[in-house]
């Protein structure tokens, strides 16, 4: 046994290195090297792991809420493992452990931080038990692979079953993230919003949970955050918004960050995150949520999460040419609307805006959900314009006419470089790019090119 798992981490890292040389980043693709040798690799490993495991799952924020609750936890000093690049299937997973794993298999680790894919939850739990799980939101994502909401929420709930002793921290704003309270039992810390007004038409359109997960009748809202988060309560049962532990009040966006009183505990304390939106902000408080369980002291908190840098396209931002360029990750309806409102937030100014879309197995094939994406928002908005680039580039720009945004303000390049050039190149204030998961790294690394051609000053991504 300690032969194929020698074996299977210097294949794992050897497939690592070859990865980062050919320019990938090389997520995945070691702990599927070392699975094929050896299958156990990963929960002998992760048992080695000191004081738990946090995994972090849903919809939308589970790469940027690992993120930030991993600095929580440096920031306390402890020493940590976290996918943080998101490659948070099972191999993702076990090639975390593998990079930090010693030849002969010794992992020095405090805490292990894993975001993992909600269709995954099940079958990465079953080979790691996790202390504390963090779900962040349920919202339609890649049907074509995930099915509806409702499936995703019942795999997970047959998963939490199996685990009696784990903590868990739920978005209480969300009904379809909150009902996990009744359902399993289990200890919950809940977080969300004390209050917060949102300006009409800014991406609220497209709501999931419109019934009661306990007796089926119509929730009511009292008022709407975004997408179906928000303060609910069912009419024909005691169902309702619970009472959260930590909550953020005195909401304010900014155009590069968000600030908030969060109080905990009969305490408030400000605290700015340098990541834009509403959707940050619930990022944000599941990161304190999940440090506060865990004991960390409030000072190393706060200081990790007003400190946290945003990572590849999650609202990252570059600038060129002295314009802020933000790069955002797109895949489901909640997500874009999000990132649409970031667009439409703040001093109105011109602004840039490529839009390049895939329909690649990580993308998902079906790409109807577009039509579900608030653009129609963007219509009424002045000094916009648009880029549309991508495998589905023309069903993107069709989109835009469909929302009455006019075609001289939609431009479509097949190719993707051409896109990102012209993006750059156009008179707007500040650009904002839109991708779909395989478009992602093909844009940034683009820009990372453009950064090793330019003879200017500049702050685009590196190649490393």
């Amino acid at each position: 046994m300690k032969t194929k798992r020698t074996l299977a981490i210097a294949a794992g890292k050897f497939v690592y290195w070859l990865s980062r040389l050919s320019g990938n980043r090389g997520s995945s693709l070691p702990g599927l090297a070392a699975r094929r040798i050896c299958p156990g690799i990963l929960p002998e490993l992760a048992a080695q792991v000191r004081r738990g495991v946090i995994m972090i799952t849903g919809t939308n924020g589970k790469t940027t809420t690992g993120n930030m609750i991993a600095r929580v936890l440096l920031a306390a000093g402890w020493k940590v493992i976290s996918n943080r690049e998101g490659a948070n299937l099972i191999t993702g997973v076990t090639a975390s452990f593998i990079r930090k794993s010693s030849l002969w298999g010794k992992i020095d680790c405090d805490y292990a931080v894993l975001e993992v894919d909600e269709a995954s939850f099940p079958g990465v739990t079953a080979e790691v038990r996790p202390q504390i799980v963090v779900l962040t939101n349920f919202f339609r994502d890649q049907l074509d692979r995930y099915w509806e909401v409702d499936k995703i929420v019942g795999l997970i709930n047959t998963a939490l079953q199996k685990m009696p002793d784990a903590r868990l921290v739920l978005n209480a704003d969300d009904p379809l993230v909150a009902q996990f309270r009744e359902k399993t039992g289990l200890s919950c810390t809940f977080y969300g919003l004390d209050g917060f007004e949102r300006t009409p038409g800014t991406g609220d359109r497209v709501r999931e949970a419109r019934f009661c997960p306990f007796c089926g009748a119509s929730l009511v809202y009292d008022n709407f955050y975004y997408s179906q988060l928000g303060l609910y309560r069912c009419p024909g049962c005691p169902f309702a918004r619970p009472e959260a532990q930590v909550e953020a009040a005195e909401i304010v966006l900014g155009q590069g960050s968000t600030t908030s009183t969060v109080v905990y505990d009969h305490n408030r304390v400000l605290l700015t995150v340098p990541a834009p939106g509403l959707h940050n902000l619930y990022n944000a408080l599941a990161a304190f949520s999940a440090g506060l369980s865990l004991k960390v002291e409030i000072e190393s908190i706060i200081r990790a999460l007003s400190t946290y840098v945003p990572v590849s396209g999650r609202m990252e931002t570059f600038t060129y040419h002295e314009k802020p360029v933000y790069l955002n990750l797109v895949k489901n309806p909640a997500g874009f609307n999000e990132g649409l409102a970031a667009l439409l937030n703040g001093k109105e100014c011109s602004k840039d805006v490529l839009l390049a879309i895939n329909d690649l197995d990580a993308d998902g094939r079906d790409i109807s959900w577009l039509w579900d994406v608030d653009f129609e928002v963007l219509a009424e908005a002045g000094r916009l314009s648009f880029f549309c680039t991508g495998r589905r580039g023309e069903e993107m720009a069709l989109r835009l006419k469909y929302a009455g945004i006019s075609t001289d303000r939609i431009g479509l390049s097949r190719d993707m470089r051409t896109a990102v050039r012209k993006a750059l190149a156009g008179t707007g204030e500040k650009v904002y790019f839109y991708t779909t998961y395989t478009a992602l790294w093909p844009v940034r690394k683009i820009l990372s090119r453009m950064a090793l051609e330019g003879n200017y000053d500049q702050n685009l991504p590196s190649l490393s």
